[in-house]
């Protein structure tokens, strides 16, 4: 539980710049609206009626539920027009399924159907939660820059995935371990692609700008030599 409130805080740092610059730049908000899908149907399988003696699953991601959607709304004041409709989609997208899931279990299935039904949906959704930060890893590894890859936000993945994917091992409980099991490996991986490229941080803008000079100073010399046989 404990690393699992440090993963719902570490974007603080990245929220805060968000806040400071009133823009979201080139951060992603899926990472957080499927986070908090992740965290309202873990929140629901630890319902007693549903997952018996796993109430320290539903405590903290019923917490979790809350900070990601304060996160979220965040991202949706200073994001770009675009940006804005893409997220407001998805998280309607993500109310949907979170809303069909109680309603199916609460109305059509009983006992083990139910625990079967909720912990399945949990574990496709924690896995597509682990896998959304894909796409900036993508962007790293291309740009050669962490700058967009928050480095707390990855080692807590790495932890949080670590401690509960052993929790599920311990307690036998596939719908724990598994996707857990796939959140640690892709927090590894994240940490080795900070590894590699931690010195690269803020390549992007730097080069961004040396280019614009490099136009400007080119534009300027063609002007020159135009008036020259």
């Amino acid at each position: 539980n404990a690393t699992a409130l440090f993963l719902f805080l570490s974007p603080l740092i990245t929220f805060k710049r968000i806040i400071k610059n009133k823009s979201t730049e080139q951060f992603s908000g899926i990472p957080y609206v499927m986070t908090m899908l992740n965290c309202l149907l873990s929140a629901w399988y630890g319902l007693p009626f549903v997952s018996p003696h796993n109430l320290l699953v539903s405590t903290i991601n019923g917490t979790g539920a809350a900070i990601e959607f304060i996160y979220v709304v965040i991202f949706i004041i200073f994001a770009t027009k675009k940006e804005k409709g893409k997220i407001l989609g998805l998280l309607a997208f993500i109310l949907a399924v979170f809303s069909a899931v109680a309603f199916i279990s609460i109305f059509a299935l009983h006992d083990k159907k139910r625990k079967l039904f909720c912990g399945s949906a949990a574990t496709i959704f924690s896995i597509i939660m682990y896998g959304s930060p894909l796409s900036v890893m993508r962007l790293v590894i291309k740009t050669k820059s962490v700058e967009f890859m928050p480095f707390f936000l990855s080692l807590f993945v790495f932890l949080c995935g670590t401690s509960w994917f052993i929790f599920g091992l311990l307690g036998k409980d596939p719908f724990v371990y598994i996707p857990n099991g796939f959140g640690s490996g892709l927090g590894a991986m994240q940490l080795i692609l900070y590894a590699i490229y931690r010195n690269n941080k803020g390549e992007i803008t730097k080069a961004t700008n040396t280019g614009e000079g490099s136009l400007e100073m080119g534009l300027s010399n063609d002007k020159a030599h135009q008036g020259k046989p």
